[in-house]
Parts: C-alpha cells; structure tokens; sequence
C-alpha cells in the first residue's frame, strides 16, 4: 500500500479526531446549585445568601474563560492566574466531554490564533444582531481598583500575548474577545446560559464585551464560577482588607446586582452525576 501524501494524511487525521469528539460528546442534563443573595427588609435591609437548583441542558450551555493570560503585568495576578488554570483544566475537559461549548476569550491576543480552527468557528458564525441594552441597576463596586489592583507593586505594561498554555484548547472549542462574535456563536447554538471564569471579577468578567454587564443587558443568562475567578484589588485601597476578602466582596456584588454564581466543585459534581 503506497503511503498518502502528508496534507491528505493530515486531513485525514483531522476529520478522524473531529469524528472522535463528535462520538464522545454526550449532551446531559447539568443539575446546577446555584448561589445568589437577596435583600430583606427594603433598601436598607441586610443581604442572605439563596440557593437554588438550575437544570441546564449542556447542549444549550456555554463557558467563557476570560482573560486567562500566559503572563499579567502584576506579577501577584500572573501567579494567581496560573493557579486557576490548573484547577480549571480537569472542568473544561469534562464539560467539553458533555457537549458544552468552551468559548477562549484571551483578550487583546487574537493575532496569535489567526486562522486556527477556534478562531475561524467565531468569525465565521452567521451574524445576528443583538438587541437593545436593556437597563440595569448598577451599583458602584464595594473595593477600590481606581490604583489598577495590583498587590506587589508592579508597573502596568502589554505583558500578555496568548491564553495561559496550561489550559488546552481542543477541536470545537472557539476562541473570541468580541462580544459580537461570541453572541453571533451562542445564538446560531441555541446556547441560553453561559458560565464565565477567569479574571479578573472586578474588571473584565464584569466589563469585557462579552462579559456580565453585556451580556446580561442583551438578555443572556451569565453564572460566575466564583471559585475559578480573582480580583485585581490592592489591600492598601479601601476597604483595606485582604485580597481575598477583596475578592469576595465583588463576587458578593455579583450575586447581589447580575448574577448568580456556582463553584467548579459543584459543575463537576453535575457533570459527573449526569454521565
């Protein structure tokens, strides 16, 4: 038998591998405690944390991992983040496995995945146009970043060039920084939920254009995976607390003003229950 030529074997090999991942994605039903707070007594009553249970089907769910650089210019956010990519790494691989859409959302880095599959699947989904921005209370944040957050004393300077190496990007996963392009994705899926993560809460999760602020006011359903997520927050800025209380303080607000959150334990937990 002759040997085929490389570009016919590396087709091959190809369309083989996106037969494999088609045959291994199962859509389930994701069984999904969810955590928000709720207010009491009127404008001035006290906030309580509710939990509730959500049903999302995997096939219409998607996550979107913000801004998870190979390098921050805070060097405390660049070790932090590099923390979450190893936690994150085992979720996206099995919410992969169940048929939901992994969206890569590197910021300011799409020149480095020009013409790769991932990139080409956001840029080449049918363009819809989003509606108009619904209103939305919004509360200024409970921390002060007005410093840029950082916690060891770094200078800001373009420090990131692509997503942190240690999270895999995989046939059918798409990779975008464009809210147009990501709402063009979900709505050609008929996705109706989407799961963020990354970094950091305070900044882009909220205020990217594919982030909560957004895409709650065009009317997608947004949960945070509070456990998968940082602040940029400076603990000599006000409230003067730690970082990590810091960081709570604006899942808290989160929670409070756009959106409910769960934890990687608890997707894990659905992910696994429903295989």
């Amino acid at each position: 038998m002759k040997h085929l030529p490389a570009a016919v074997s590396v087709a091959l090999c190809g369309c083989l591998g996106a037969f494999l991942l088609i045959a291994s994605t199962t859509p389930i039903e994701l069984h999904l405690k969810l955590r928000h707070m709720v207010q009491s007594g009127g404008s001035n009553g006290s906030w309580h944390a509710v939990s509730v249970q959500k049903t999302l089907p995997s096939s219409k769910t998607a996550i979107v991992i913000c801004d998870m650089w190979d390098r921050h210019w805070c060097d405390g956010a660049t070790r932090r983040v590099e923390q979450l990519a190893r936690k994150m790494e085992p979720v996206l691989e099995r919410a992969r496995q169940a048929g939901v859409l992994i969206i890569h959302a590197p910021s300011e880095t799409m020149s480095f995945y020009a013409n790769t599959p991932g990139r080409l699947l956001a840029e080449n989904a049918p363009q819809v146009a989003p509606p108009k921005d619904a209103p939305h209370i919004d509360p200024p944040l409970p921390i002060d970043d007005s410093d840029g957050g950082c916690d060891t004393g770094n200078k800001t300077y373009q420090a990131w060039t692509r997503e942190n190496p240690l999270i895999s990007i995989k046939p059918g996963d798409a990779i975008s920084d464009k809210g147009s392009e990501i709402y063009n994705l979900i709505r050609e899926r008929h996705i109706n939920t989407i799961l963020l993560m990354g970094v950091h809460a305070n900044m882009c999760i909220l205020n990217r254009s594919f982030g909560i602020r957004q895409m709650t006011r065009w009317g997608v359903p947004c949960i945070l995976v509070r456990d998968l997520t940082d602040a940029m927050y400076n603990p000599k800025s006000k409230p003067y607390v730690s970082h990590a209380a810091g960081t709570q303080l604006v899942i808290d607000y989160i929670e409070k003003y756009w959106a409910p959150s769960t934890t990687s334990g608890d997707l894990m937990a659905a992910l696994n229950a429903a295989h």
